[in-house]
Order: structure tokens, then C-alpha cells, then sequence
């Protein structure tokens, strides 16, 4: 240790590290981690210790992909709320998603009005993503310049009309404008043809809603998206694949050095098409949760690192939005404050460890990000960390939740995995189920 410079010491017998997992002591100066030492390193004159005895102490988790809804529809969600959220869940990043909100994220004054909203409420550091429509080719470097990590864009409509989607034709063209600046694009890769095609049946049951969301919309927007980046020698990033079928041409793609990464989301790994009541629309989001089969195929995607990352795809929205019938009720799963235990608990039965989950929660998500100092515990990086007690147990009470709207999919299921406290560049932000005050930064690329 330096020393002098050492205000804390964090020591687990359990330290998730790229290494692997191992007893240590983490020493914190100035926000950062200044060393990862052996346990039993003596504790500096003046620094405070904090022994975590057994319970793990993980990197804290990045989540690329938030629907934080602020301004415009923080009825759904917004800052505050959603940050709280995430902190009670061992999150200490999170980028916010460019829809949902009015205004979207698709000019740089517009980005601007979202960081003034979001800078007093944010309880974690957070960043955000810019949007591709059809009419801001122009605006897509100066966004870049102005800080976004990236852009969003859809194949299929979004679902609002203020974020409309890419034709083929835009599609390349916003794609070759982000990789004249060496940006990042990220695809909700649905293919249209395929969804207008497909039986819209109204109405409560499941197995309706999934035939109208057939794999193949996803199979062919991906080989679209695939093609776009093979000629352009394009950075493109899959957003919450649903489609196991997929996962073949992504590794060949991959393979032959197209410039391709993919996430998948805790509800297609941890719940399955079979246990969806009718008329349970907490399930309904785009693509759709399929079958366990599939699910079981997703799984070894993950394992032989076809997919890359897990992220929430928190997508809230008030109660009433969730009607009973799958074709009118709104798309999205509320998931940011469980998805560290939720996918724990399958993985854990699955045969992963803790360290799988910290790379495909923190490690992965930051590097998609260009996050350098968040993403892993190791010297150099901020000093953001969650400490889980992974072999107990919780039942999900929706009304225990900081969502602004305690709708859930989750809600009955009993759970491995608690988040005993969450630490932001050195200081505690959430523990025992109680979240202070928002202390988190505003993040931006280029800095």
C-alpha cells in the first residue's frame, strides 16, 4: 500500500477480481483502488477497515442498457427513482437508453436537457447512449463529440413515435457516418417484414403474443446487421438477444473478425415462455421471453462467450400501461434491482461461478462502453464495489422495490443472492436495503 494515501480497506475472504476469486484486501485512496493486496496485509495508520467476513465482494455492476424515461415520462420511471434502484442491486453504472424520454436523446441540446435533469438525482454514476433516427444523420458526430458512448437505433417501430426506426437504406447510412468516427452502434435487431407478417392476434394468452414475435424477425435483422458491418468495417453491438438461432452466424461473424458484440437480458435467461400466466403482460417485452429450450441455448452462448454481456433492459412503465392484453399493453420488464441475484440463481444451478457473472455484469458491460476505470477490481479503477451474501435467500415483494412502479415478472420468486451494501468510488451508497442520497456523476466519453 502507499500508505498514507489509504483512507479505507475493504477485506473479504471471497475478492472477485480478474484473477479470480481469492481472500484480499482492497486498499481505496482518493476514490480509486490503490492496490489488491493478501488478506492479511496490516491496515495503514489512519485508514478505516471494513471486514466483509465471508460475503462476496464483486466489482460493481455496469448496465449498459436503462430506460430511465426522465424527463417526459418519469411517471414510468425517472432519475432518481431508477438510480436507487440500481444502487440497492450492486449497480454503480448504468447508461440511460435515448427513447422513453421526452426529449429523446437525438440532438445535443437534447442531451444536454437530460444531463441537467439527471445531475441532482443520480444515487450511481451515469452516462448515456445517443439515438439514430432517419432525420439526425447531421447530428450523430456532434453528439459523439458532446459525450454519448454511443447510438441506438431500431429496425422495427419503437413503440413511440418520437424515435422512429431505420429502414435498411438509413441503417447503413447512420452506420457508415458512426464509423467515420469510429463510434459505437447498438440495434434492436427486429426485422419489420417479418413482424407484419406475422399472426397479430389480440387478447390474453401468451402463446398469441410469442407467434407474433417470431425468431426469424430477429435471424434476419441480425444477418442484415452483420452484412452492414462486414462492408463498412463497423462497430455493432446486438441488443437483448432473444433468438438462440441466432447465436451460429453470430460466432462465424465474430470469427471472421467482423467488429460484432451481443447482450442478452436476466428475463431470457431466467424465466421461460412455458411459465407465463395468460393475461400476465410483467412478461411482455420485445423481442419476447421464449422457450426453455431456446433459453437453455443462450446459456451456452454465454459459456463459449457467443454473447458477450447481460444487461437489464429495464424498460418500466405505470400499472395501468400493463393491461391484460398482450397486444395493447406496453413492452418491458423491471428488472434493475434483481438482476444480479436473478441471474445468480440460474447460474448458480447451472454450474457458473461468481466470477462468470462479474464478467458478463461489470467486466463486459464496461468495455462495450469504453468504461476504462469502471468494470473490475484492480488498481487504477474507481473504487465501486457489491457485496453479496450469495447463499442467501429472498422472496420478491414487489412493493419492496425502488422502482417507481412495483411491477415485476419477478414478483413470488424466491431468489439467491443479497445485496448486502454497494460502494461508489469509496463510499457506501446502499446498505441493508436502505440507499443514500444521490452522490453519483454524470459520465461522459471523452473524458
Amino acid at each position: 500500500m502507499s500508505g498514507a494515501d489509504v483512507e479505507l480497506v475493504l477485506r473479504s475472504t471471497r475478492v472477485v477480481t480478474p484473477d479470480g476469486t481469492r481472500p484480499a484486501a482492497v486498499a481505496v485512496a482518493d476514490g480509486r483502488i490503490d492496490a489488491v493486496l493478501p488478506y492479511g496485509t496490516e491496515v495503514p495508520p489512519g485508514a478505516r477497515l471494513e471486514d466483509f467476513g465471508d460475503d462476496v465482494l464483486l466489482p460493481g455492476l455496469v448496465d449498459t442498457h436503462v430506460h430511465v424515461n426522465d424527463p417526459g415520462r418519469t411517471e414510468w420511471e425517472g432519475f432518481f427513482t431508477a438510480t436507487r434502484a440500481a444502487a440497492a442491486g450492486g449497480i454503480t453504472t448504468l447508461l440511460d437508453m435515448p427513447l422513453n424520454s421526452l426529449p429523446p436523446t437525438t440532438t445535443v441540446g437534447h442531451l444536454r436537457t437530460k444531463q441537467q435533469v439527471a445531475a441532482p438525482k443520480a444515487h450511481i454514476d451515469t452516462g448515456f447512449w445517443g439515438g439514430a433516427i432517419p432525420s439526425n444523420v447531421k447530428d450523430l458526430r456532434p453528439l459523439y463529440e458532446a459525450g454519448v458512448f454511443g447510438f441506438k437505433c431500431f429496425l422495427s417501430p419503437s413503440g413511440v413515435d418520437e424515435f422512429p426506426e431505420l429502414d435498411q437504406e438509413q441503417l447503413a447510412r447512420s452506420m457508415a457516418e458512426i464509423a467515420g468516427f469510429g463510434g459505437l452502434l447498438i440495434v434492436h435487431a427486429e426485422d419489420p417484414r417479418h413482424l407484419d407478417s406475422a399472426p397479430q392476434r389480440g387478447g390474453p394468452a401468451y402463446a398469441d403474443f410469442l407467434a407474433s414475435r417470431p425468431r426469424d424477425a430477429e435471424n434476419t435483422a441480425i444477418e442484415g446487421l452483420i452484412a452492414h458491418a462486414r462492408r463498412l468495417n463497423a462497430r455493432v453491438h446486438v441488443l437483448h438477444l432473444s433468438s438462440s438461432d441466432a447465436l451460429p452466424m453470430i460466432a462465424a461473424a465474430k470469427r471472421e473478425g467482423v467488429r460484432i458484440t451481443v447482450e442478452s437480458c436476466p428475463h431470457f435467461l431466467t424465466l421461460t415462455a412455458e411459465e407465463v400466466p395468460d393475461g400476465a403482460t410483467e412478461f411482455k417485452c420485445c423481442p419476447p421471453i421464449r422457450e426453455a429450450a431456446n433459453q437453455d441455448a443462450l446459456w451456452e452462448g454465454l459459456a463459449d462467450g457467443t454473447i458477450d454481456c447481460i444487461v437489464s433492459d429495464h424498460s418500466p412503465c405505470t400499472t395501468e400501461l400493463k393491461t391484460p392484453d398482450f397486444a395493447s399493453a406496453w413492452g418491458g420488464i423491471s428488472s434493475l434491482q434483481l438482476g444480479l441475484p436473478a441471474i445468480w440463481t440460474e447460474a448458480r444451478g447451472r454450474g457458473h461461478s461468481l466470477d462468470d457473472v462479474a464478467r458478463w455484469m461489470s467486466a463486459a458491460p464496461a468495455r462495450l462502453a469504453g468504461l476504462t476505470r469502471k468494470g473490475a477490481i484492480e488498481a487504477g479503477r474507481d473504487a465501486d464495489f457489491a457485496v453479496l451474501a450469495p447463499d442467501e435467500t429472498f422472496t420478491v415483494d414487489p412493493a419492496e422495490l425502488f422502482h417507481r412502479n412495483q411491477v415485476t415478472a419477478y414478483a413470488g420468486k424466491t431468489l439467491h443472492g443479497v445485496v448486502k451494501s454497494t460502494w461508489l468510488r469509496g463510499e457506501r451508497i446502499a446498505a441493508d436495503g436502505a440507499v443514500a442520497g444521490p452522490t453519483g456523476r454524470l459520465l461522459e466519453r471523452n473524458h
